[in-house]
């Protein structure tokens, strides 16, 4: 099975590569569909070694092809086979119908479906729809998806779970939620954007020994962050390095929620930052201090940014700024100051409020601050995110981080970064605060800006990831900082 690559494509672009295949590549469309099958067939002996039933559900297109051929190849492994079908396998055509006439001549015979005639199988193979989805999943198509979703087993989708949208990742009224996913040809944006993971599961490639040839015809339209990335941004260490050459962040804010800033502080401290001050109120500064190694300075009602700027290589701010007149007035001495910057939580609220342009700061919004910065809402932003992330790289300068389930990093004019680690035990008060010490420890270490960003983000959510080995439930902020150490000293590559 191939390793899952970076380059992510859209749903035309791949059925480009289809056609490439056979018009240019001498590949019968028909002997791909063979290969889809048994790549399937490999992912069920490899994942469910010990089924010996399964049921697969065969829809009207090239996607219940797929499932035909997995059947007949199924069967003669010796494993017992349902297939139901939600459309006549009479009125297939080209390559599904061949599919479906081998499956026949070797005894194949499926069933209308009916969920009390599954009965017994231990394993769903939903070859429904694919990713010719393009209108609400309505009728007796919604029943079977949403029966597969209630009927509690694992569930293997092809291609794509069908209902979900293989463009933007948003349900069609309905979608499969599949416990893994083996997409053919490359990888599609649907199957990382939207509520992708809710539904794909563990994902696994099958390239079906498709030409690079035929895929380098097309440029991208996502990147997947790889340990590329991480290599890249953590780079060796000189034995003579002193504390100074790991650079200087600091971080402003905590004045409204001083453990904000102090997670921010932290979070830079253990990505390998080799000084930290946080520059807050003066009655927060207790807070600081309390992590030793923090340098806590604290700001009087008047105090200048000039001197902390100085001798700053990274500022970050936001994290527990608010949003009163004396933040407006730190904002604007950060922004003026001559240092890359890291732009969070109140700091994003009150750029939204006033907005500018700035070609030396990361904006780091979820998908509410991102609607507050694009004048929308927020569902607007999540159904299309690469959009979002566009437009707010492209109105206010700099390198987007839109985050949320499956973070994209923008910088403008640039291809954009997808991070598909990270899980929901993330989810919790301060991962953000995390988020930003992470990406700022990086800047001051001199990463460029999109390298901070979107390396920031993949140690981020690996680190999340690793906390979440105890459980996902329960997690704290805490537990990613207490991984980051772990993480940045591992042989990335």
């Amino acid at each position: 099975m191939d390793s899952l690559p970076a380059e992510v494509y859209s749903a035309a672009q791949v059925r480009a590569m289809d056609r490439h295949a056979i018009e240019k590549g001498g590949i019968p469309g028909c002997k791909l569909m063979q290969r889809a099958g048994g790549a399937a067939l490999d992912a069920v002996r490899r994942h469910w070694p010990g089924v010996s039933k399964i049921a697969v559900l065969c829809g009207a297109g090239n996607n219940a092809g797929d499932g035909y051929v997995l059947a007949r190849l199924a069967r003669a492994a010796g494993l017992e086979v349902q297939v139901a079908a939600l459309a006549d396998p009479g009125h297939l055509r080209g390559d599904a119908q061949l599919a479906y006439s081998d499956f026949s001549a070797e005894g194949g015979r499926p069933a209308v479906f009916d969920a009390t005639a599954l009965a017994g199988s231990e394993l769903l193979v939903d070859a429904l729809l694919g990713i010719g989805v393009d209108r609400p999943v309505e009728g007796a198509w919604r029943e079977c998806i949403e029966w597969v979703n209630r009927a509690g087993l694992p569930v293997l989708a092809l291609d794509i779970p069908s209902g979900l949208d293989a463009d933007t990742g948003l349900p069609q009224g309905a979608a499969i939620r599949a416990t893994r996913t083996i997409t053919f040809v490359a990888l599609k944006t649907g199957l990382f954007l939207g509520a992708a993971p809710d539904h794909v599961g563990t994902l696994e490639l099958a390239g079906l020994e498709i030409s690079a040839a035929a895929r380098d015809a097309h440029s991208p339209v996502l990147r997947r962050m790889d340990g590329r990335l991480a290599a890249g941004a953590l780079t060796p260490r000189r034995r003579t390095a002193h504390k100074g050459d790991h650079g200087r962040v600091l971080v402003i804010g905590g004045i409204a929620m001083a453990g904000a800033a102090r997670l921010a502080g932290e979070a830079a401290l253990r990505t390998g930052a080799g000084l930290v001050t946080i520059a807050t109120s003066a009655p927060n500064a207790a807070v600081v201090v309390a992590r030793p190694e923090l340098i806590a300075h604290a700001l009087r009602a008047r105090s200048s940014l000039a001197p902390l700027l100085r001798i700053s290589d990274a500022v970050a701010i936001g994290p527990g700024l608010g949003v009163d007149r004396r933040a407006r007035r730190l904002l604007d001495e950060a922004i003026d100051g001559d240092r890359p910057l890291v732009v969070d939580a109140d700091a994003l609220k009150l750029l939204a409020l006033r907005p500018r342009r700035h070609a030396d700061w990361i904006l780091t919004p979820h998908p509410g601050e991102a609607a507050r910065l694009l004048g929308t809402d927020a569902a607007s932003v999540q159904r299309d995110r690469i959009t979002a992330g566009k437009e707010i790289a492209e109105r206010f300068g700099g390198v987007c981080v839109l985050k949320g389930a499956g973070t994209l990093v923008q910088a403008a004019n640039a291809l954009p970064w997808i991070c598909d680690r990270g899980n929901p035990g993330m989810a919790t008060a301060g991962s953000g605060d995390v988020l930003t010490g992470v990406i700022a420890a990086l800047l001051a270490g001199g990463c460029e800006l999109p390298l901070a960003a979107a390396a920031g983000v993949l140690l981020h959510a690996e680190a999340g990831d690793r906390a979440a080995h105890a459980g996902m439930r329960g997690m704290i902020a805490g537990d990613l900082i207490a991984e980051l150490q772990g993480v940045v000293n591992s042989p990335w590559k």
